[in-house]
């Protein structure tokens, strides 16, 4: 699979991970921000849109306050990101500001990408960033965030944003070269995968684990990348300390790992749905059922539901799982916990007998229902 698309695409989002922007933990490593600013800059004059997604904010508040390493506690973590946020940001408005570009910071969370109505808010705010000519910076509201409510990754963060804007292309620079068939650190025969479909099965046995400044590895990238492919956007995973990664990736030269979306693109509902990282409930489905919905793209009706978990109220989101166990989607399901465990198994026009009124025929619509 040729990288044209990427190469073309007029939309990038860039990811740069801590083991990148902080000195082995010893703070910013300003001289790669200053030049990660300035081939940003550089695209940008050619007409390219361009998002930031950088971590580090952690582990430069890990450095401010002197700690040894980064800490555990939920409320430690959060005191080094406020501080270090403020690095982090200081670094990248002043680079900018050297090449008169302005830059924008954007703390998210999890809430404001699984609620509907600022999940658009997001959308709309980056999009009008982009139109002014800004540089938006992108990081993860880790201030607020709770354990069970986190993106987890800065990796699955830039797919969403990638999500949100559309976008052509997702960068994702490391300290690695890409993904290789194994661990290069342990393996002398791994070898560097240079394509790859973004949701090929096989590259998850490749993947090996995170480093201590970040929370990612690559298992993360590749999940991320298969994220992004929902909205038909492309991703390559490169090495971040390479002389003008960025530029040359533009260019059009063979770097790092290419995972292209095969699929087409889903709609920005099914994005929104797709990306949810918190589920209400979860139902599960017989073997017909699982067939009809990947096979016929209809609506799940309680005749296919075998039983309910969870304690989800109507229009939440909750996952479907087939009888081993395995997700095989997730949608806006039209009826509260206690009453889809009424009708399971019922035909829907037992549903008013059952309940005393009929909401809506399924389960869950078509509409609302997003293949995993």
């Amino acid at each position: 699979m040729n990288r044209e698309k990427f190469t073309k695409g007029k939309r990038w989002v860039v990811k740069v991970g801590s083991s990148l922007v902080t000195n082995d933990g010893l703070g910013l490593e300003r001289e790669a921000i200053a030049d990660w600013a300035r081939q940003l800059v550089c695209l940008k004059k050619t007409g390219m849109q361009l998002v930031l997604v950088s971590s580090g904010a952690v582990a430069e508040g890990v450095s401010r306050l002197g700690l040894t390493e980064r800490p555990r506690e939920i409320h430690m973590q959060q005191a080094a990101a406020a501080v270090g946020q403020m690095g982090v940001i200081q670094a990248y408005e002043s680079y900018f500001m050297e090449h008169k570009v302005r830059s924008a910071q954007i703390l998210l969370s999890h809430e404001d990408l699984s609620d509907r109505t600022r999940y658009l808010n997001a959308r709309s705010t980056l999009q009008t960033l982009l139109e002014l000519g800004a540089m938006p910076v992108v990081n993860e509201n880790d201030t607020v965030a709770t354990a069970e409510l986190c993106f987890g990754d800065n990796d699955t963060l830039a797919a969403l944003v990638a999500n949100l804007i559309n976008a052509d292309g997702m960068v994702i620079l490391t300290d690695q070269e890409g993904l290789f068939t194994a661990d290069p650190r342990v393996a002398d025969n791994a070898l560097l995968v240079p394509s790859a479909a973004a949701n090929d099965l096989s590259l998850s046995s490749m993947a090996g684990t995170g480093g201590s400044l970040g929370r990612g590895g690559m298992q993360t990238k590749l999940n991320a990348a298969k994220l992004a492919a929902r909205s038909g956007t492309d991703t390559v995973i490169a090495r971040g300390r390479m002389t003008d990664v960025l530029l040359r990736l533009a260019e059009g030269e063979v770097l790092g790992t290419h995972l292209y979306a095969d699929s087409e693109p889903m709609t920005a509902r099914k994005q929104w749905l797709a990306g949810q990282l918190s589920l209400a409930g979860t139902l599960i489905i017989d073997a017909g059922a699982v067939r009809v919905l990947r096979n016929s793209g209809s609506s799940l009706l309680a005749v296919g539901v075998q039983r309910v978990s969870g304690s989800f109220l109507r229009g939440d989101v909750v996952a479907c799982h087939d009888e081993k166990g395995i997700e095989i989607a997730r949608g806006l399901v039209n009826y509260d916990a206690v009453e889809v465990a009424r009708i399971c198994g019922k035909n829907s026009d037992q549903i008013e007998s059952e309940l005393g009124y009929v909401g809506e025929e399924e389960i869950v619509h078509r509409d609302n229902l997003v293949l995993i």
